[in-house]
């Protein structure tokens, strides 16, 4: 290898050393990383045109995207988020914003510092949003433009009752963004028939690629409405994509092509292990198997029963422990969690994510470490 150096002089400071557990980005599946390899080509070139359109086809599928398109943004998921305000609510226009968590909180910024209005539905951390509250907020505000809705909040482990507020928002004629950035790949999306008008997620999560990559589901109605929007931007301006992609069979900037093909194996790998469904199954085994195990370490989670997160689940500390020294004391061990998140939580919760490449082994071994470490520091306190 040429220049050999270089690579080892890098290879030192980022070589794995931890077994990932983490809220993302989250250990990649193999044959994702040697996708990644391949050598570079131009992104107009009829090779990776085919890629292109047969990722977005197999994510129309997934996402079951019956109506709308969906497409591929070189970004974290926020850009959606952003691209959703900008490209979907008028200057000046207002937005129901519900909020169960940190990243609930991070959308009412962006409804607000793209110059619109927010109006919040928030509740204190591990609780979810419930349609009989949604519909009473409405209610009482009949001129929002949208309701957004966090699928699955990080911070909190908790996941939404998504198809039953889209319901009650559609029945409200107002439109639906979902942050689905922790959710999709995890947690089931039937875009069209839930009633949702823009649903984003992120590559570095639940589908187990690395970062650099956003996807993005839009409906006819929000497109129509795009189009009629000013100062939508340049860089997510959504009419414009779509355009594009049409024309030239992609984005239209330089796509995050390694994440893309590494996105394509992964939607190739939930064909052959059976579909959708297996996939999802996967995920919740998971997530309850390390419920199942904090639980009888004789810790507590956050999320109120019901609504626990298939992808990360938000685990309460002892009296007297804090969230980072069991988070430290478990990297001494070779294992990668999550530190506490949020404001009010951060100190008391550490948390466990399920995402990505890793086995039922692993869990078992990080569940055993983690009964350890409590043990050890409960017995400092």
């Amino acid at each position: 290898m040429q220049f050999e150096d270089a690579y080892k002089e890098v290879y030192e400071i980022v070589k794995p050393k931890y077994k990932l557990f983490t809220a993302g980005p989250v250990a990649c599946f193999p044959e994702v990383l040697e996708i990644m390899k391949v050598q570079m080509f131009s992104h107009r070139a009829k090779e990776y045109k085919q890629m292109h359109v047969d990722t977005v086809e197999r994510l129309k599928k997934f996402l079951e995207v019956e109506k709308g398109e969906v497409l591929l943004f070189p970004s974290s998921g926020t850009g959606v988020m952003e691209a959703s305000i900008r490209n979907g609510i008028s200057k000046g226009g207002k937005v129901l914003v519900t909020i169960i968590g940190a990243f609930g909180k991070r959308y009412k910024q962006v409804v607000e510092t793209n110059g619109r209005k927010a109006v919040t539905l928030e509740y204190e951390p591990g609780k979810a949003v419930k349609p009989e509250d949604l519909d009473e907020a409405l209610k009482k505000n009949p001129d929002v433009e949208a309701v957004t809705i966090t699928y699955n909040e990080t911070s909190t482990g908790v996941l939404n009752p998504l198809p039953e507020l889209a319901k009650v928002a559609k029945e409200h004629d107002k439109l639906v963004f979902v942050d689905a950035v922790s959710a999709m790949g995890g947690a089931d999306i039937k875009f069209t028939k839930w009633g949702i008008d823009v649903v984003f997620g992120s590559s570095q999560k639940a589908f187990g690629v690395p970062p650099g990559l956003a996807v993005g589901a839009f409906s006819e109605e929000f497109i129509e409405i795009a189009h009629k929007m000013e100062e939508r931007g340049w860089y997510f301006d959504i009419p414009r994509y779509i355009k594009v992609q049409k024309e030239k069979q992609g984005p239209p900037s330089t796509p995050a092509m390694p994440q893309e093909f590494g996105l394509n194996v992964v939607l190739r790998i939930i064909e052959k292990m059976g579909g959708k469904e297996k996939w999802l199954e996967m995920y919740r085994k998971r997530s309850e198997m390390i419920r199942n195990g904090v639980r009888e370490i004789g810790l507590d989670i956050l999320a109120e029963p019901g609504y626990e997160s298939p992808t990360i689940t938000a685990v309460l500390t002892p009296e007297g422990i804090k969230g980072d020294q069991v988070y430290n004391a478990m990297r001494e061990r070779g294992f990668e969690l999550a530190k506490g998140y949020g404001e009010g939580i951060k100190e008391k919760t550490f948390r466990i994510g399920n995402m990505g490449y890793m086995t039922f082994e692993d869990i078992e071994e990080m569940l055993q470490n983690l009964k350890e470490v409590i043990e050890e520091l409960k017995a400092k306190v």
